[in-house]
């Protein structure tokens, strides 16, 4: 056989090993795809029987969730009539459906009373949602992987669009799915008791992470957990210089992990800014290298502490 005949036949062999592969891929998700259909009977029932039970799950149901299409058109009704303030029970939910068009692909009047006597309370129904919730980020997550792995194996695709499309893909699951859970009063007045004790033994008057700045640091506390500080001023006033030195305070001095991100300047161009504060040789110099002698003594003499921070840029 001739070198381009090999070369044919290694061609044929790998398109058809790639097909192999991805078709072995395919088929181990060839399955039941995660479902609850007996908790979401249960859901839509609860819902029917009990009118302040809605309220409890509303944030957290949405049609698309149910996994039986039925389900789906009955949560549809049930949100309508949410939405226009009416009562939601066996009739009037009947005949949301009448009007929508959807009671006989339901299944009829029937199938709405069969929902009714498959519970006796909402208890448990804000947990049963969420189970609901799960199973469907779960079959989103198996339908986004499957069409991941289809155009990793084709040759045509763009890598980086595909990382982009995955990416999008799975902060929408997040965004759209997952929500922060509510607590309760006296949980939130225990937590608050249990930080003034903490705050009780201090004696410098910080209950954050220092700032550096003695006066700032008076005034707010320090940093503080979960706040979003905007440092806005006109352009070139020393935003990014105060930026960086605070975050040097932290991670050099009370040895507090500090990241730095950065989309105008590179981390090179702030880790220099940092060895010209720290080392006190002007910038201008260390971006040009022109240090004399004794300047680079006194630089690497200086930069150990700063090498040695959990500072990451």
């Amino acid at each position: 056989m001739s070198i381009d005949n090999e070369q044919k036949g290694q061609g044929k062999f790998s398109v058809s090993a790639r097909k192999n592969r991805l078709a072995n891929t395919i088929s181990t998700v060839d399955k039941i795809q995660p479902q609850a259909t007996d908790l979401e009977e249960a859901v839509l029932g609860a819902l029917m029987l009990e009118k302040d039970a809605l309220s409890a799950v509303i944030d957290v149901l949405k049609p698309e969730l149910f996994y039986d299409e039925r389900h789906k058109r009955i949560f549809e009704a049930i949100q309508q009539l949410f939405q226009k303030s009416k009562p939601v029970d066996i009739l009037t939910v009947t005949s949301e459906l009448r009007t929508n068009g959807n009671l006989e692909m339901i299944g009829g009047a029937y199938f709405v009373t069969y929902l009714t006597n498959r519970v006796s309370s909402a208890a448990n129904i804000e947990y049963h949602a969420r189970i609901i919730s799960q199973k469907y980020i779960q079959r989103e997550l198996i339908r986004i992987s499957t069409d991941i792995i289809k155009n990793a194996y084709e040759d045509t695709t763009d890598i980086f669009d595909l990382l982009d499309m995955a990416e999008k893909n799975l902060f929408d699951i997040a965004q759209n799915n997952l929500r922060r859970d509510t607590q309760k009063m006296d949980d939130i007045i225990k937590q608050s008791l249990a930080s003034l004790e903490e705050l009780r033994t201090k004696t410098d008057g910080l209950t954050g992470v220092p700032s550096g700045f003695t006066d700032l640091d008076r005034i707010t506390g320090g940093w503080q957990k979960s706040d979003l500080v905007i440092i806005a001023a006109r352009p070139a006033m020393g935003k990014t210089a105060f930026v960086l030195t605070a975050a040097r305070n932290a991670a050099v001095d009370f040895n507090k992990p500090t990241v730095v991100f950065s989309l105008e300047m590179s981390s090179v161009q702030l880790v220099n800014r940092l060895i010209s504060g720290e080392a006190e040789i002007e910038q201008e110099k260390i971006r040009k290298g022109n240090l004399a002698e004794w300047e680079w003594q006194q630089l690497h003499s200086k930069i150990g502490r700063l090498s040695e921070a959990t500072l990451l840029i």
